[in-house]
């Protein structure tokens, strides 16, 4: 999994979710949608209206990675916080019923409503 606690350098900030979704067509389900896509230095979510999917780049050239699916119907709780004047980073918490809490870690220009919207329209 994707380790967003460090610098903000290694937070994510929103990309064009159409070019980041070229690299997920092959695993997206009938019906699914990219919708918002954000990245670090190298690891990429991208969230469909039925899941975020974490993309980990691993090794030293960066030909391999590891794509999580995070699944909505799964999230039992989420929350959503904006920056403040002094905290400048967004952060999205999900709890799943079988895997627990995963954070995510954004920067300032991250527009977690949107997120927030997708997320509530599948859990609720």
């Amino acid at each position: 999994m994707i380790d967003f606690k460090n610098a903000e350098y290694l937070k994510l900030a929103p990309i064009d979710a159409r070019k980041a979704a070229r690299s997920v067509d092959d695993i997206l389900v009938r019906g699914e949608e990219v919708a918002a896509a954000f990245r670090s230095v190298r690891d990429t979510v991208i969230f469909t209206n039925k899941r975020a999917i974490a993309i980990n780049v691993q090794g030293v050239t960066g030909s391999k990675a590891d794509m999580t699916s995070l699944p909505y119907s799964k999230v039992q709780a989420f929350s959503v916080e904006t920056p403040g004047v002094v905290d400048l980073d967004c952060e999205l918490q999900l709890w799943f019923s079988t895997l627990g809490l995963v954070r995510f870690e954004f920067t300032r220009s991250a527009d977690l409503h949107l997120i927030g919207r997708l997320i509530g329209e599948a859990v609720l």
